[in-house]
C-alpha cells in the first residue's frame, strides 16, 4: 500500500491527500464525525483540523491514538476518482 506524503486541511471535514505514488484527491471525512469511540472527537472542529502525517505508519493522525489506515484513505480516493491540487483553490 502507498503512504500519505502530503495532507492539507481544506474546509469542513475535507482534507487534501497525496500518496507516494502520485494519486491525490480531496476527501470529505464528515461521516467519521458521527461514529462512536475515538472518532467522536471529530465533533470538535479544532481537534479535527489538528492532524499530522505520521511517517512511521504512512497516514494522517490526530493524536497518538487516532488515525485512519492509509489503505482506507487510498481506496476512498480511488473510488472518488483522481483529483488535482487545483481543487484546493476553488
Amino acid at each position: 500500500m502507498f503512504d500519505v506524503i502530503d495532507a492539507k486541511y481544506i474546509d469542513g471535514y475535507r482534507i487534501y491527500l497525496c500518496f507516494e505514488n502520485g494519486v491525490d484527491g480531496i476527501l470529505d471525512l464528515e461521516e467519521y464525525r458521527n461514529r462512536r469511540g475515538l472518532f467522536s472527537k471529530f465533533k470538535d472542529m479544532n481537534y479535527f483540523k489538528n492532524f499530522h502525517i505520521n511517517k512511521d505508519i504512512g497516514t494522517i493522525c490526530w493524536s497518538d491514538d487516532l488515525d485512519i489506515a492509509p489503505e482506507t484513505l487510498y481506496n476512498k480516493i480511488i473510488k472518488k476518482g483522481k483529483s488535482h491540487l487545483s481543487e484546493i483553490h476553488k
